[in-house]
């Protein structure tokens, strides 16, 4: 009684009564990065909400990118998608073939009135997310390659130069032989075994990974992995896994703790790993471009992106998008929030992600950070490595159904590693089984 009767009296006066707080639109943000990245990820959210009172995002782990990929297509199945989904990068042709699962970015900013410069953006980064046109179907944020990782104090024992690291493989194996002499039990290693030794491989040394431009030209595509210089590697692989000079880390991400324990001298993995070998590494170390295989016709070219974008989904099925005009207002905002140069430049000098914008990586340079931070470039300049004029080849990959793939590959390899079949074999079974993968993802996605 009061409270209206001070409402009244105010209405009297010609006074406004007081606007009551309204919350802010609740954004649910799921990602797939584990500590120290996910917690360096969830203070870029912290800030944005700090940035504006209108929305709330809200983040939440949702384990590996595969994980949360499952957990994405569940959750939309049962109309409680999130907003945003991280996804992997491998995962792109099979979002893009989502249909009305997803609001392509192009589409929300349209709708939303939100602008982000894309035409600053690199060129491989933006290339592997948006539609022949150029038009984005996904925001990038957390982009890496793959390069190598090795421990300077181990090269130091083995008598070898602690600032030079080979260039081409040739070279390598030479210096696994000497590490392996000068003590190291594992002279080498790797984590994400074939994003690091098929997919970039294929696009340094400019051979397709599948037809069709490696899936940008079309679902009807087929594997071409099954070839000499592709071949030549695996064989390496197994016969150094079998000296004792290589040691298979296991799929995805499993075999990263290895390095910064010391337990291996050389590990190939994403730019990405920086932050963790920073805070768990007890000794000198230095990074370098992936290695090639010299006189291989114009290798070597540009390594591809890894790491992951973010998808704005809709509701679910039964919810006819299920969205309002605020809630994709508010995941356009977060998008043009991460855009901005001074928060990619940060999160790249933070992580060891690369900056997605050229803008980003001038202010890094500018602040001095490659000077202090000797190697912090080398995955960028390996992403321009050939002039940075992208072929058809080291473009990217836009595969449907290419995690299964990824497991295909990944199970052929870890057979010949056991001693169970030839390096041959694992080419001709890796394609016969990937493209019964690609066949079945054609006809549940042609038109």
């Amino acid at each position: 009684m009061q409270r209206r009767t001070l409402l009244a009296g105010a209405a009297t006066l010609g006074l406004a009564a007081p606007a009551l707080a309204q919350a802010p639109v609740e954004i649910q943000f799921w990602h797939g990065l584990a500590q120290p990245l996910g917690g360096l990820l969830e203070q870029r959210v912290t800030a944005f909400n700090a940035s504006q009172p209108r929305f709330k995002v809200v983040p939440t782990y949702r384990g590996s990118y595969p994980e949360t990929m499952v957990a994405a297509i569940a959750a939309f199945r049962a109309n409680s998608a999130p907003h945003i989904v991280q996804m992997f990068e491998v995962g792109t042709g099979t979002m893009m073939a989502a249909g009305r699962a997803i609001k392509p970015v192009h589409e929300l900013l349209a709708e939303t009135g939100v602008q982000i410069d894309f035409n600053d953006y690199l060129p491989g980064v933006r290339g592997y997310y948006s539609l022949a046109d150029g038009r984005m179907m996904s925001m990038p944020f957390n982009s890496s390659t793959a390069i190598v990782w090795y421990n300077k104090d181990a090269f130091r024992r083995a008598g070898l130069d602690p600032d030079r690291f080979p260039t081409t493989y040739q070279a390598l194996a030479e210096v696994l032989a000497k590490l392996k002499a000068g003590g190291s039990d594992v002279p080498m290693s790797t984590a994400w075994p074939t994003w690091a030794h098929v997919e970039n491989f294929s696009a340094i040394h400019d051979i397709p990974l599948a037809t069709k431009g490696n899936g940008f030209g079309g679902l009807d595509t087929e594997m071409r992995i099954n070839n000499p210089v592709m071949l030549r590697h695996m064989q390496n692989l197994v016969d150094w896994q079998k000296a004792g000079l290589f040691r298979y880390g296991g799929r995805t991400n499993v075999g990263e703790p290895a390095f910064p324990k010391g337990e291996c001298a050389i590990l190939t993995t994403s730019s990405g790993f920086r932050a963790r070998v920073q805070r768990e590494a007890q000794f000198s170390w230095g990074v370098a471009m992936l290695p090639y295989y010299e006189g291989t016709p114009r290798a070597p070219l540009n390594s591809i992106i890894g790491g992951a974008s973010f998808w704005a989904m809709t509701k679910g099925p039964a919810a006819g998008g299920g969205r309002t005009p605020d809630e994709y207002r508010g995941v356009a905002e977060f998008f043009r929030y991460i855009s901005q140069p001074e928060v990619d430049a940060q999160w790249h000098m933070d992580t060891g992600y690369v900056p997605v914008r050229r803008a980003s990586y001038a202010i890094a340079r500018d602040r001095g950070f490659y000077r202090e931070n000797p190697g912090a470039d080398v995955p960028i300049e390996q992403l321009l490595r050939g002039g940075g004029q992208l072929t058809e080849n080291s473009r990217g990959i836009r595969l449907g159904g290419f995690v299964e793939i990824r497991t295909i590959m990944e199970e052929e390899m870890e057979r010949a590693f056991q001693g169970q079949q030839t390096a041959e074999q694992v080419l001709v079974n890796s394609t016969t089984r990937a493209n019964q993968v690609l066949r079945n993802f054609e006809r549940a996605n042609r038109g």
